[in-house]
């Protein structure tokens, strides 16, 4: 399981020049990036369609991990997308919590003949699919939360972006190369706006 696949997660809420976007604002959207992310989330890209119940308890989860997220990333301030929309930290971290215990997974090994056996991680009780995706889900944002990316999670100070990201080398203060050009340009904008 990737840690980072609950930053991926997170941000599917984004910003453009128009206003906010959610990549999971219908039904058809959850089922495009929940195929997108078959492999990690255990489902077929082919024949997966996500539910309308099924959208709004992810939903639901992603805004607990995103809760989660800024707790981690304070002092320093939430994602400007929903810091005054965000559940409450302790409910958030309950559910969290409940929602990767409730499908517990153990490893399996698979061994094709004449070739190398192989370790995955499978759900060890049978669980419906909306619980196993959820619970990958919350299970990612534990791991990333409870190991190293928490101390470097930030929050992209860019104009208009409310992405988090996890700062992968010194130097970097922001989300992707975008960002830092529309930072600077904004920044340059400011500076020769003050000088007429």
């Amino acid at each position: 399981m990737s840690a980072l696949l609950a930053l991926e997660f997170v941000s599917t809420i984004g910003m453009l020049r128009t206003g906010p976007v959610d990549r999971l604002a219908d039904v058809a959207e959850t089922t495009t990036w929940c195929r997108e992310h078959a492999a990690a989330l255990r489902v077929d890209p082919d024949s997966f369609t996500a539910t309308e119940t099924l959208r709004d308890e992810i939903v639901e989860l992603r805004q607990a991990i995103r809760a989660l997220f800024a707790r981690a990333v304070s002092p320093g301030p939430a994602s400007a997308a929903d810091a005054d929309r965000l559940p409450p930290f302790r409910p958030s971290l309950d559910l969290v919590n409940a929602t990767a215990m409730a499908v517990p997974v153990a490893p399996m090994l698979d061994w094709p003949d004449d070739d190398v056996p192989v370790a995955h991680v499978v759900p060890a009780v049978p669980a419906g699919e909306s619980e196993r995706i959820r619970a990958v889900l919350a299970a990612s944002a534990v791991e990333l939360l409870a190991g190293p990316y928490r101390e470097k999670l930030r929050t992209c100070p860019a104009p208009r972006c409310v992405l988090y990201f996890v700062k992968e080398h010194p130097r970097q203060e922001w989300c992707s190369v975008a960002c830092g050009n529309r930072a600077r340009a904004a920044r340059h904008y400011r500076q020769h706006s003050a000088d007429r």
